[in-house]
């Protein structure tokens, strides 16, 4: 008997009765052992290095689970990709039967560390030496909120809550960006009555679309970044607000109509809409009235920057907001397909300092948000030297990497050492990136 083959080993393993698909683990992973079909996320025993950097960031705990298994018998991608819930754990009589005891060590639980006496039991050939800087989520974007943030509320209801999910009426839903665009984004408001949904800037939520899959299953929940601030989209009332683009085709240009976005763009007022979450405990605005804020974000990755903006804007009405300043560069293919183009135009320039990137404009050089950020270098520089600052990310993936390295240039031009930045960003909560 292969000796290898009957090691125990803790699995890790995604409960796909509970992940919303935010893609969170997946950009986090430092060994990109997490990938995902156009159902489930998985995790690659092969490549797993039990670091456990993807446990914070996920909004659900869909990713805190584990399986006790011989090595021989592990889950592979392929049985994982096919799963609706999670298998059982195995018994100590089949563990006896492939050959192994039960285990006595420990089990890796919902922490950061992984106790000494597991970490001996999990795969670690996953584990990539590289000496290149690497300017991704997992070394820069924190998994902890600023000090003085509210306290969020999370997964009040889901598959595994106490109530599988809260019914909203849809009372507005009105498209914010120009007609004639490719790019059909809505902004869809939500009101929740008199259930309780508190929810904050920089949470998200889930939506159930109606119908099956072409599996013959019930869709899965697609999530969305509240536009809204905390006190309602109108203030005082128990609602929120979601920046939704009609999708008709996927990343890579292949034609593909969207379940939940284009149920969300087509839903007229009085529908009843499904939702569950909230979720996110980390990207989450600071309270403290003096803080900067530096909001970064393409297309709908706006939502986010529009309710701490909103809610900012609240407190300067209102006289309880100091000096803190706002910086938004906002990036889109034309002013056309930008959601919020013409509000964002509205606001006093001394509130906050908007800077657009278009990248697909006829007659003029390709902008993106990391080239407006080099040419404000000076101002960005100021900021990131104040511990006062606080650095928010979201968009496509694909934007990340060009952010970050902007952020490293600027840095260093003005004297200041990134490495050393980057770290404290990162540990006091001031660099959070939410991109999919």
């Amino acid at each position: 008997m292969d000796v290898s083959a009957t090691e125990l080993i803790k699995q890790h393993l995604i409960d796909p009765e509970i992940c919303i698909r935010c893609n969170t683990c997946e950009a986090t992973c430092p060994v990109n052992a997490v990938t995902h079909d156009s159902r489930n996320y998985v995790v690659d025993v092969g490549k797993c290095a039990a670091c456990l950097d993807c446990i914070a960031p996920c909004p659900t705990g869909a990713i805190d689970n584990w399986r006790w298994v011989p090595r021989g018998k592990s889950y592979s991608v392929a049985e994982q990709l096919l799963w609706d819930e999670l298998p059982p754990e195995l018994s100590p009589t089949e563990l006896a039967a492939a050959g192994v005891a039960a285990p006595t060590a420990v089990p890796v639980s919902n922490a950061l560390t992984t106790p000494a006496s597991n970490a001996a039991l999990l795969p670690t050939s996953g584990v990539v030496a590289n000496d290149e800087p690497d300017q991704s989520s997992s070394n820069f974007g924190s998994t902890i909120p600023p000090w003085s943030a509210a306290h969020a509320y999370t997964n009040l209801y889901g598959p595994k809550a106490a109530q599988p999910f809260i019914s909203a009426t849809v009372v507005g839903n009105v498209r914010v960006t120009q007609m004639g665009s490719d790019y059909d984004t809505h902004h869809v408001m939500l009101d929740f009555g008199l259930l309780p949904f508190p929810v904050l800037e920089g949470q998200s939520i889930g939506i159930l679309a109606p119908g099956l899959d072409n599996q013959g299953r019930p869709h899965h929940a697609r999530q969305y970044s509240v536009a809204s601030a905390r006190n309602g989209e109108r203030a005082g009332y128990n609602n929120l607000s979601l920046t939704v683009k009609r999708v008709l085709q996927d990343h890579q240009g292949q034609a593909v109509r969207g379940v939940a976005s284009n149920y969300l763009c087509d839903s007229q007022v009085g529908d009843k809409v499904q939702v569950i979450g909230p979720f996110g405990s980390s990207f989450l605005m600071p309270n403290h009235p003096r803080s900067n804020i530096v909001m970064i974000c393409t297309g709908t990755g706006s939502a986010p920057m529009r309710a701490m903006t909103e809610w900012r804007r609240r407190l300067h009405q209102t006289g309880k907001f100091e000096a803190g300043k706002l910086l938004l560069f906002f990036g889109a293919r034309s002013p056309e397909e930008l959601p919020y183009f013409g509000p964002l135009q509205k606001l006093p320039k001394d509130f906050i300092d908007i800077n657009f990137a278009f990248s697909r404009v006829l007659g003029q050089e390709r902008r993106y948000v990391q080239d407006v950020m080099r040419e404000r270098a000076a101002d960005l520089a100021a900021l990131l030297a104040d511990s006062n600052s606080y650095f928010y990310v979201c968009g496509l993936r694909s934007m990340e990497e060009g952010v970050l390295l902007a952020l490293h240039d600027v840095a260093l031009q003005s004297g200041l050492a990134w490495d050393a930045l980057g770290s404290a960003l990162k540990q006091e909560g001031r660099l959070h990136l939410e991109t999919y």
